[in-house]
């Protein structure tokens, strides 16, 4: 039973991903952590999340330095985040790149032919995600909480390996 709840929980956390997505990638630069918003492509079924990326940017350079990553998919008026901890890959598999070139991609580069893209996957070890009923709703139960002394249940929250 514990198994089919993570497996529902982690595909809970993907359907999060794929509705939000937009994530703050971190990476590390030496001894700094640098944030970054990004365009996730999610595919659960290769178990991987894509960006497209530009190799004239310090991204690559610092995965190649150290290939862990956290991605931050946030969702304030929802009150939806998921916290994803993985490893981070860049290659130049340029029939992945015309596969997820889209209109998000057109803001950046006029074509998928553009030499300077590449491909960032990240393959997800962990996910942490909180899913709440709304903003309102979080609020009258903050509110009851606080005149009756007790916590407020604020919707889901749970870590999945995936």
């Amino acid at each position: 039973m514990a198994a089919d709840t993570n497996q529902g929980d982690a595909q809970h956390a993907w359907d999060l991903m794929k509705k939000i997505t937009f994530a703050m990638l971190a990476t590390r630069d030496g001894e700094k952590l640098r944030s970054r918003p990004m365009a996730a492509y999610i595919r659960p079924e290769e178990g991987a999340i894509y960006f497209l990326t530009d190799v004239r940017r310090h991204k690559d350079d610092e995965i190649a330095q150290d290939h862990h990553v956290n991605l931050g998919f946030a969702d304030a008026s929802a009150q939806k985040y998921v916290s994803v901890s993985g490893y981070g890959a860049i290659s130049n598999d340029r029939a992945k790149i015309k596969e997820l070139f889209g209109t998000a991609a057109k803001a950046w580069w006029d074509s998928p032919d553009d030499p300077n893209i590449r491909i960032l996957k990240v393959t997800p070890e962990e996910a942490e995600y909180w899913d709440s009923p709304g903003t309102l709703v979080s609020y009258v139960k903050m509110a009851v909480a606080a005149a009756t002394g007790s916590r407020p249940d604020l919707g889901e929250n749970r870590k999945v390996a995936i």
